[in-house]
């Protein structure tokens, strides 16, 4: 036989799942200080250039 599963009990427990790894994203991604919004915002710059200037023109 099979195990009686609670439906609203288990969609309760994935969506709780799903706004805790949301949380967690968010807190790495806001949770950081000014230098190291800097630092990452200036090493985004560096790689978009360096793509853009390897990119072939078609």
């Amino acid at each position: 036989m099979a195990e009686i599963v609670n439906l609203k009990r288990v969609k309760k427990a994935r969506a709780r799942a799903d706004a805790q790894a949301e949380a967690v994203a968010n807190r790495a991604k806001h949770g950081r200080t000014r230098p190291e919004k800097i630092r990452d915002a200036e090493a985004d710059a560096k790689r978009n250039a360096l793509l853009d200037g390897a990119r072939k023109d078609t």
